[in-house]
């Protein structure tokens, strides 16, 4: 369905969409869940993106579950939907229990390490660079703070 819409007027009801999603969440308080993927290349350096919406900082791949949704399902649709990049290994490492837009959020953490070029789907994302992990970019997010310090936790990277 989004492909119908241009790339140009999908890039600018984003940010619209998003604050919708922000107000609805603060007023109905529902249990959300997402995933967040710590994507490294062969030599161990961090994908980061940012996003047409939302905060201007660099975050991770992902996004929300769906219903029913599996959690690793999930997270791969993600970056296939957000980079065109199929992972061909993806392991969890953690989930972190937060509020997210004033709603109660399990946050399902993966990592994977990727042999190819990202490409920024061009509407929902808007750059995606990788950075060595000992140097990330500022501003970072800080739900992508905590999702990587659970990523660095598990001793995975």
């Amino acid at each position: 369905m989004q492909r119908l819409v241009p790339a140009v007027l999908h890039r600018a009801l984003m940010p619209l969409a998003h604050g919708v999603r922000h107000r609805w969440r603060r007023w109905r308080k529902t249990p959300i869940a997402g995933v967040s993927v710590v994507i490294t290349n062969l030599t161990g350096d961090v994908l980061l993106l940012k996003h047409s919406y939302g905060p201007d900082v660099w975050s991770l791949p992902g996004g929300g579950l769906t219903p029913g949704e599996d959690p690793e399902a999930a997270a791969r649709r993600e970056v296939r939907e957000e980079l065109g990049v199929e992972l061909a290994r993806i392991e969890p490492v953690g989930t972190l229990e937060e509020v997210l837009s004033g709603s109660p959020h399990t946050a399902h953490v993966f990592a994977a390490v990727c042999d190819q070029r990202p490409t920024p789907d061009g509407r929902e994302v808007k750059e995606a660079r990788f950075f060595p992990s000992h140097s990330l970019p500022e501003p970072l997010g800080q739900s992508t703070r905590r999702r990587i310090a659970v990523w660095r936790g598990r001793g995975v990277g």
